[in-house]
């Protein structure tokens, strides 16, 4: 009767989370571009792009992350409301990119800051992507229950911590 009540508390709790995704988006450099045409397009009529932190439970991040941009997305990752998704848009976002070997200041992956659902390494991302990976994502959404999901966040614990959001990310010592 237990596990009844609770796969059923789950099955609803999973319903709304999926007819409820609120985006924000976090996009410099040349994926900015392609996730602007994303929210005209007819693919995405469903997502609306928040402002506020505090109102969306995902986050899509598209293109560099360096050192300096990396305490902003921390920060607002921590600001959005439980329970919360990301989604790492354009190669640059998900290792780095052409820049990771050239550049000291680009952070080689989205994941050593932030837990990431979904990754879309594609350069230059295309729409129709940013569209399979909601789907994909609600799907995820759909078959996950909340121990899984408590259980996926304490494993994918960010390598790089900030302890205040103006000092810069170090490597966390195990």
């Amino acid at each position: 009767m237990t596990n009844f009540i609770l796969n059923t508390f789950d099955n609803i709790y999973n319903w709304a989370k999926i007819n409820s995704l609120w985006p924000i988006i976090f996009a410099d450099s040349c994926c900015s571009l392609e996730i602007t045409n994303s929210s005209s397009s007819t693919l995405l009529t469903p997502a609306i792009f928040q402002c506020s932190p505090q109102q969306s439970d995902l986050l899509i991040v598209a293109g560099t992350v360096t050192y300096k941009s990396a305490p902003v997305i921390l920060n607002l990752y921590e600001q959005m409301a439980e329970p919360k998704y990301v989604i790492a848009f354009g190669n640059c976002a998900c290792n780095g990119g052409l820049f990771k070997n050239n550049s000291f200041s680009v952070i080689c992956g989205l994941n050593k800051i932030i837990p990431v659902d979904i990754f879309i390494p594609i350069c230059p991302p295309k729409i129709n992507a940013l569209s399979d990976a909601l789907i994909h994502l609600k799907n995820k959404i759909k078959s996950e229950t909340s121990a899984q999901r408590h259980n996926y966040l304490l494993q994918h614990h960010p390598k790089l911590i900030c302890k205040n959001y103006s000092d810069i990310l170090t490597e966390e010592k195990y």
